[in-house]
This record gives structure tokens, sequence and C-alpha cells, in this order.
């Protein structure tokens, strides 16, 4: 494929739900000068599973949910997302850092935007919203309007909007970074228990490492520009009971795959530090 061609979306062969194979992408800014973010970049995400995507700032990471999502078109690659085991196309929901509320929406109404959008509400639906806002103690305020809520209450409503388009694929973009440390650790183990319940992949860009661990299975580390796997770390706690957010912290291994993820993210910065210094510089 050369680098004009449009990536191929697809659904994928295997038990994939994401396979990123050979995705290459660059920007161009205005003075004319192109930077390559990524140069035919791997991997896949399975059916079930939790992957953190780490990187430092500038690594890429909000640029590829863009791409995988569909907002931006890279030059060359392919992107595929798994069918359902049905046999019907996958589908992606995205979650973003802001909640993005609608002050002139009931919560319950907010909740419901995602299926709005890709068709006419049914009763059903709004059993349905109603029941998810339950499940995370929303239901007293399912009729109200979203100023009423906290920050923890407005992101559990966004996690509902996205939940009720029954993804294959949730995206989360640092969705609880602006969040008190209680609450990430509540909805956290949202996240987990939805995969548990549901069997729903999720990818998650963080730049939390401990959120990374105690949440995914697997986390992939992206360094140096242009971006590329630089560690792949299958994730393996031993936790006393189901794994939670706390739980997961607390396991003995827990330290050491802190210090692999941080010890990676610091030769990256030194080796893109490096890879910028011009030939016969002196290093300093």
């Amino acid at each position: 494929m050369n680098p004009t061609e449009a990536p191929a979306r697809a659904a994928s062969p295997d038990a994939n739900r994401l396979h990123v194979r050979q995705l290459s992408h660059a920007f161009q800014t205005a003075d004319g000068v192109s930077t390559t973010i990524f140069d035919r970049l791997d991997f896949a995400v399975r059916e079930g599973e939790i992957v953190s995507i780490v990187g430092r700032s500038g690594a890429g990471k909000s640029t590829l949910f863009n791409l995988v999502s569909g907002l931006l078109t890279p030059q060359s690659g392919h992107i595929a997302i798994g069918a359902r085991t049905d046999g019907s196309p996958g589908r992606i929901a995205y979650m973003l850092q802001k909640d993005l509320m609608m002050p002139w929406r009931t919560v319950l109404q907010n909740a419901l935007l995602g299926v709005e959008l890709y068709r006419k509400v049914r009763p059903d639906d709004v059993t349905r919203a109603r029941d998810m806002l339950a499940r995370y103690g929303l239901a007293s305020v399912a009729d109200a309007y979203p100023h009423s809520l906290s920050g923890g209450m407005r992101q559990r409503v966004a996690l509902t909007r996205t939940l009720l388009v029954e993804p294959t694929l949730v995206l989360l973009d640092e969705p609880f970074s602006a969040l008190d440390y209680e609450t990430r650790l509540a909805l956290e183990d949202d996240i987990i228990a939805l995969r548990e319940q549901t069997g729903t992949s999720v990818v998650l860009v963080t730049h939390d490492i401990e959120e990374a661990i105690a949440m995914s299975d697997r986390v992939i580390l992206l360094g140096g520009r242009p971006a590329r796997v630089q560690d792949e770390i299958d994730i393996t706690l031993s936790t006393h009971g189901p794994r939670t957010a706390v739980s997961a912290r607390e396991a003995p291994e827990f330290r050491a795959y802190h210090a692999r993820v941080w010890n990676g993210l610091r030769s990256g910065a030194t080796v893109q530090s490096d890879s910028r210094t011009p030939q016969g510089a002196a290093h300093e």
C-alpha cells in the first residue's frame, strides 16, 4: 500500500476487536514542514480485553484514538474493527476527558443522546437507560439537570451514554483525570466490571501509570518520534478476592510493573531527545 492510499476499515477476520496494521500518519504545519506521528504501527486488542496506551506527551496517543474512531484518516495502513459474535458489525464508542453534558437536557436525556445519533429512541432504550443510571447510583437524579451533579456523577452519566449504544470497543481518553482520587477509583471499578459483565473491549489512554496497571490486562508503551510500540506488558496481578482498583494496587507485582513502565518512559525520552540531536553535535 502506497502512502496515498486510505486505510481499509473492515470487520476483523479473527477474534480481535481492534487490529491496527502498518498504520502511518503525519501532520503538515502551516509552513509546510511534515511531522510523522506514526510509521507502520502494529497492535491488536482482543475480545474482552482492557488495554492501556501510555506514552509521554506528544507521543500521539490522542491522535491514535482519532484515527481508530474515524475522526481522522491516516495516510496509509489498515484499521480493522472486529465483528460481534453473531457476525454483525462492531461498534466503537469514544469517551473523552470532558463529560460534554448538554445543560438544557436532563440526565436521562443526556444519557440517551448516543442512541439518538444512531436512530430514533425507543421505549426499551429509555428503560435500559434508567436501569443503567440506577446501577451507577443515579436513579434519583435521572430527571435532574447536569448543573446539580458532581464531577464523578457527570462522568458516570457520560459512561452510561457511551455504553447505551452497545459498543464492542470503548475508547477512553483520559476520562478520569479531572476527578478526585476516590471517584477515580470508583470509576476504574466500573470499567473493570464492564469487561467482566459484558465482554466489551476497552482501550484506555492515560498518563497515570498506576491507573494503567490497575485496570489493564496489557499496557502498550509508545515511544519515539515517529511513535512505535516500545514495550508491551502483560499484566498479571495476585489479588485477594476479585480484582478492583484498590486490590490491584496492593498486589505484590504492582511495583515491579510500575517501575518497568516508568523506566520505559524515561528511556523513550532519552531516545527521542538523542534522535533530534544534529549529527556530529555534542551530547550534553
